[in-house]
């Protein structure tokens, strides 16, 4: 399939390796997680592309067909999710969909059990388990429909666990790093929400904290659990739930964070106003701050890559890359293209991929 056409786009910045326009617009906001390799989803499906020269490799078309309003939160189809090699999602028929990104010989389906049912969503991939909820399944009784939880091993294509939830809760991925893994789960209960931490190879409940700002995010480091701190900024908890660091707005400030993007000893944190600081995970010690040349939206979400966090910011604003070391802008890459959408940002061991509305560019990493 030959490269769509266009008008051509004129950048700032480092220069593409290659620029893919699509015939449609991309719907990022269906995707859990940034890909490992160039991707673009539309209302037709994920076409994956060459990394090399950015031509279409394969479409993946998502069954049964769209909705017309997708990509809705209300489409009960659940979020597109990705493995290393495959593109999970589900299906009205109940089951779990495995479409291999090139190969067609590698895909696969699995039938969800009785238990699953239900409404399902995937929530995320994390070392080689699919983590989803399911809802809505009337019981042959009558009674009030099950909610549950669930963990898929791809290795096998089977069931690891499946729990009970009184109310609607979504896990959270990646699970944090310790023992036998921690994984953060969303409750929603009577209209608030509160975080739940359970163990990863189980699924039991371990312990709860509240939620804060209705947990409009939650994001998970390699030791811990960063959530809103009621008042714009972050809170860092420990392992055992308890309360660590908080990095709030000062008086007379407005400007509330995005989800923090943690990095091993450092984290992130990139605020609306169209600034990052670096931190030290342990103490929240600021150990840098980088202005950026544009606001953020509140759909941005950094990455970091090797010593380099990438920003992206609204069509108008680009994507920025700064040194995770010393906090310094190398640089900002933007083109001429219109769009209403903001960046996006997804990588793989030799690009990083960046794109809004209709087109998506690949850039050097360094």
């Amino acid at each position: 399939m030959p490269v769509p056409t266009g008008p051509p786009t004129a950048v700032s910045g480092p220069t593409p390796a290659w620029t893919y326009r699509g015939a449609d617009a991309m719907t990022p906001e269906r995707l859990t997680d940034p890909p490992n390799r160039p991707v673009y989803l539309s209302r037709k499906g994920l076409q994956v592309l060459d990394p090399a020269r950015g031509t279409a490799a394969r479409l993946l078309v998502l069954d049964p067909p769209q909705t017309r309003d997708w990509p809705s939160d209300l489409d009960m189809l659940g979020k597109v999710v990705f493995g290393p090699d495959h593109l999970f999602t589900t299906t009205y028929r109940g089951h779990l969909e495995a479409r291999h990104f090139t190969d067609p010989a590698g895909d696969w389906s699995l039938p969800l059990p009785d238990d699953l049912q239900g409404q399902v969503r995937l929530t995320g991939y994390d070392r080689g388990i699919v983590y989803g909820c399911s809802w809505g399944r009337p019981r042959p009784d009558g009674t009030a429909p099950d909610n549950r939880l669930f963990a898929l091993r791809v290795t096998d294509r089977s069931v690891l666990w499946s729990v009970p939830t009184a109310s609607e809760e979504q896990p959270v991925t990646p699970a944090t790093g310790i023992g036998s893994l921690l994984l953060a789960c969303v409750r929603f209960v009577g209209g608030r929400a509160e975080l739940v931490a359970r163990d990863a190879a189980t699924g039991r409940e371990l312990w709860t904290a509240p939620g804060d700002e209705d947990l409009r995010w939650c994001a998970t480091g390699s030791q811990d659990v960063y959530v809103p701190d009621g008042n714009g900024g972050v809170r860092m908890l420990h392992p055992t739930g308890a309360p660590g660091w908080t990095y709030s707005p000062g008086r007379g400030d407005s400007w509330r964070v995005l989800p923090p993007v943690p990095d091993g000893p450092r984290v992130y944190v990139a605020r609306d106003h169209g600034t990052v600081t670096g931190h030290d995970a342990t103490t929240g010690e600021v150990l840098w701050t980088c202005p950026l040349p544009f606001l953020l939206d509140r759909r941005s979400r950094p990455l970091v890559v090797g010593g380099t966090l990438f920003v992206p910011g609204t069509s108008v604003g680009g994507v920025s890359a700064i040194n995770t070391a010393t906090g310094e802008l190398r640089w900002t890459f933007r083109d001429s293209g219109p769009g209403k959408d903001a960046w996006t940002v997804a990588a793989d061991g030799n690009r990083l991929y960046a794109g809004h509305d209709d087109v998506l560019h690949a850039l050097p990493l360094a």
